[in-house]
């Protein structure tokens, strides 16, 4: 089916549109939050099992090396392409988000190779958790930084407050426990939980993206007056970090399922979690700015055009490469 045709993506679309024309569409936070803890569940539990399959390999390790290893790179590069631009705290900000990673535009990337019939390692996932941290913590230390310099007095939280945040989020306790409720069970496990984490993925999926479009329409009127650097960011940022994620993984061999989901999260930006602690850890960072820019230009783009886009240019450079 062709990503326009997905029902999950088509009803973001809509939610996007009734933001837009300002309709009194609206679902409610606490099931929005319920929404976003199913998926981040089921996609635990799905990865748990793969898991628990095919065991750790090879190709394990350096799927999750490399993910680590983006995850550090992008924030550092991103502060030092925007920090002359727009400040050094706003720059900061921008970064931390764009070095951290969307869930949800990971499980929608998910769904597209699952009916592209695209294989993939359930280790992905623990990839994507693993990505969720290191741009927090990249940002705490860039912030203290930041004040020194200025001689401000630190008003933020500490890397140690930052560390735990990151380590204890809600989100990423449900994700890596249920990749370990997944791994402990297995088979038996799998064949129990199918009627929640399977058969019911897809209708929650798209609910929820009817949410997060509408949520995004708000956020693109909040851009109003933001530096032109931080746009031209929003919008070249996230390719070239894929086209980089594509680079690194044709270069040590991985399988095109794993190339393709690297380079979404490497080209994703985070809207919730990393923004949820910024507020408190770097209060000098406008949230309207980074949380703009990637909920509401990323993520649509990476949902609607991105994902196919980057595995097109994933198979395309694996059958030029013969691999």
């Amino acid at each position: 089916m062709p990503v326009f045709l997905d029902p999950a993506v088509l009803f973001f679309v809509v939610g996007l549109f009734a933001g837009l024309v300002r309709s009194n569409l609206q679902i409610p936070d606490q099931v929005g939050r319920f929404l976003s803890l199913y998926l981040l569940m089921a996609l635990g539990l799905k990865g748990g099992f793969a898991i628990r399959a095919s065991g750790i390999d090879q190709t394990v390790i350096v799927s999750l090396g490399l993910a680590v290893a983006m995850a550090i790179a992008v924030p550092i590069f991103g502060y030092l392409a925007l920090w002359r631009a727009i400040g050094q705290f706003e720059a900061i900000g921008v970064a931390a988000v764009y070095g951290s990673v969307s869930a949800v535009t990971f499980i929608a990337a998910t769904q597209y190779l699952d009916q592209s019939g695209i294989p993939y390692g359930g280790h992905m996932a623990a990839a994507m958790a693993l990505m969720e941290s290191p741009a927090l913590l990249i940002a705490l230390m860039l912030a203290h930084r930041a004040r020194r310099r200025s001689r401000t007095e630190a008003v933020g939280a500490t890397w140690q407050e930052g560390l735990r945040h990151a380590l204890t989020d809600g989100s990423q306790l449900v994700l890596v426990g249920a990749m370990a409720v997944g791994i402990l069970t297995g088979e038996t496990g799998q064949k129990v939980m199918a009627p929640f984490s399977i058969d019911l993925f897809k209708g929650m999926l798209s609910f929820f993206l009817l949410d997060m479009g509408t949520v995004a329409a708000t956020q693109l009127r909040n851009l109003a007056g933001s530096p032109v650097q931080a746009f031209v960011y929003a919008f070249a940022a996230p390719p070239i970090h894929a086209l980089v994620a594509l680079a690194i993984a044709l270069a040590v061999g991985l399988p095109p399922g794993e190339t393709v989901l690297l380079m979404v999260l490497s080209a994703s930006a985070s809207y919730i979690a990393v923004p949820a602690a910024l507020r408190h850890a770097v209060p000098e960072a406008t949230p309207g700015l980074y949380v703009g820019l990637s909920l509401g230009l990323t993520f649509p783009l990476n949902i609607v055009l991105g994902i196919p886009i980057y595995a097109a240019l994933a198979h395309g450079a694996a059958d030029l490469l013969g691999k």
